[in-house]
């Protein structure tokens, strides 16, 4: 068994372990959170490492066989995300030391955000679809108590739309699982990939897409079933938040890449069609729900809809292609938009945390006088913010880039200038809350509030390291993209994925 491909579940179920048996000594859980998402994150990197240097790499827990055990696999785009779930759990858990009240931290904050770490990257390492059903079911619990934890009003309200549409995700999911076994009599990706050839009914494989696309489509946020996110993203503390808008919705992105590149490619043409107009849609709706929102949040909230449009446009325009290299293009540039997203917005929640301590609220019209009262501050929200809006020489730049140029290659215009105006739109959006936020003076009667030098630190640090990773991953944008490509190629290499699986020669 390669226990790097174990360690990813096993070191955050250790620390959310350790925790509960620490409930009453709140700074072992503070250290213990810190401590076990620096393990990850190590462990991620090393993972990526092994990835790189071997290929694919599977493993059967139990000594099981494939298709008959439980499979975990890892490829370039998998070891990816768990490494940008480390990054953001470790920023997250500095942050949370400066901003938890102890309430939260005293009803299982820090155990909480482990499980919900697992359940993330077990997602992410799975080959089979029931085991992916099941840690979908765990990051649901570990979420939704997160998202009311502190029981305040708000809270409540959006929990309960949070986990009544994502309840209805899971009963499609199960739905299309339990039809998908009937159909094929298998679960594991990679026999479905082999077998699912060999089915004569063409009708009944499209009708299956259909459920899987609404069950992922539901947990990503694409239009029109992501009404659930922007009523209770902005309603936890920010800490909530951030790995909430940086890591949950991309679970579902990541679900529908892998479905609709490895096992239901067949009818690509009518699928990936309707991807790629949901995908416009979702950038769309998106841009201008923010638009007209003025709570920090809330517009970010929104802003996490119109990006998830841009992580689907290149899974829906590796479908419409007969060109290799297009396909590679066009998937890279999602992987590449995934990894700039993950970071930037994230980054967003965090500093809008910070702005509402300086200035005691997160509506813009209350704030103010930002820019004055910390610089360093503003800058920090410049990097992420001109990057969403994807300005060069950031991340977001060449990230729109790949996928501008695979949507011209591939000769889908129409998503090509849709995409081209939401960017624009999303500059407006930036720009509204630098005016409001940071460059107008603040209002007469709006409180102003002061951090204590350990409060700064630990607010502060993991937005830099945040940005820092926005510049530098624009700066060297072509080691980075070559990541990206790698994981492409193996996306569209459904051999290679199906023989390290199930074990046959190469």
């Amino acid at each position: 068994m390669n226990l790097l491909l174990v360690l990813p579940l096993v070191i955050p179920l250790l620390t959310a372990t350790f925790s509960l048996l620490a409930w009453r000594r709140l700074a072992i859980q503070r250290k213990l959170a810190v401590v076990g998402t620096a393990a990850l994150l190590g462990g991620g990197v090393a993972l990526l490492t092994l990835v790189w240097t071997r290929g694919i790499v599977a493993t059967q827990l139990g000594a099981w066989p494939a298709p008959f055990g439980i499979t975990l696999v890892a490829d370039m785009f998998s070891a990816i995300m768990v490494v940008l779930a480390g990054v953001i759990g470790l920023a997250v858990a500095v942050y949370s030391l400066a901003s938890m009240d102890e309430p939260r931290e005293s009803f299982g904050y820090y155990p909480l955000l482990q499980i919900l770490l697992m359940g993330v990257c077990g997602a992410f390492l799975t080959g089979d679809f029931f085991n992916l059903y099941v840690w979908f079911e765990v990051m649901l619990m570990a979420s939704f108590v997160l998202l009311a934890l502190g029981g305040e009003p708000d809270q409540l309200r959006g929990a309960i739309k949070y986990v009544t549409l994502n309840l209805l995700a899971s009963a499609l999911f199960l739905a299309a699982v339990g039809i998908l076994y009937g159909v094929t009599g298998t679960l594991n990706m990679a026999d479905l990939a082999r077998k699912l050839s060999a089915v004569a009914e063409p009708g009944t494989m499209t009708a299956l897409a259909m459920l899987f696309l609404m069950a992922f489509g539901i947990k990503a946020a694409v239009f029109p079933l992501f009404f659930w996110l922007p009523a209770s993203y902005h309603t936890p503390p920010v800490a909530v938040s951030a790995v909430f808008a940086g890591l949950l919705t991309k679970v579902g992105v990541y679900a529908l890449i892998r479905v609709f590149t490895l096992i239901f490619v067949a009818d690509a043409g009518y699928t990936h069609t309707l991807i790629l107009v949901i995908a416009g849609l979702t950038m769309v709706t998106g841009v201008l729900g923010a638009a007209a929102q003025h709570e920090f949040r809330r517009i970010l909230s929104f802003h996490i809809i119109s990006q998830i449009g841009y992580m689907i446009l290149g899974l829906g325009l590796a479908g419409l292609t007969d060109s290799p290299a297009i396909s590679t293009l066009a998937l890279a540039g999602s992987v590449f938009y995934i990894m700039h997203h993950i970071i930037v917005k994230t980054n967003l929640f965090l500093v809008s945390g910070v702005a509402q301590r300086l200035g005691g609220s997160f509506e813009l019209k209350e704030l103010g006088g930002l820019y004055r009262a910390d610089p360093g501050l503003t800058v920090l929200f410049l990097i992420p913010a001109l990057s969403l809006a994807g300005m060069p020489p950031l991340s977001g730049f060449f990230a729109k880039l790949s996928l501008v140029q695979a949507g011209l290659g591939a000769e889908q215009y129409v998503i090509v200038a849709v995409a081209l105006v939401v960017g624009l739109l999303t500059l407006f959006s930036m720009t509204k809350i630098w005016a409001e936020a940071f460059w107008k003076a603040a209002p007469a009667d709006s409180p102003r509030q002061t951090l204590s030098a350990a409060e700064k630190r630990n607010l502060l640090l993991p937005i830099g390291m945040l940005a820092a990773m926005t510049v530098t991953i624009g700066l060297a944008a072509e080691p980075v993209f070559a990541l990206a490509t790698r994981a492409a190629e193996q996306l569209t290499d459904r051999d290679a994925y199906i023989r390290t699986v199930l074990g046959e020669p190469q």
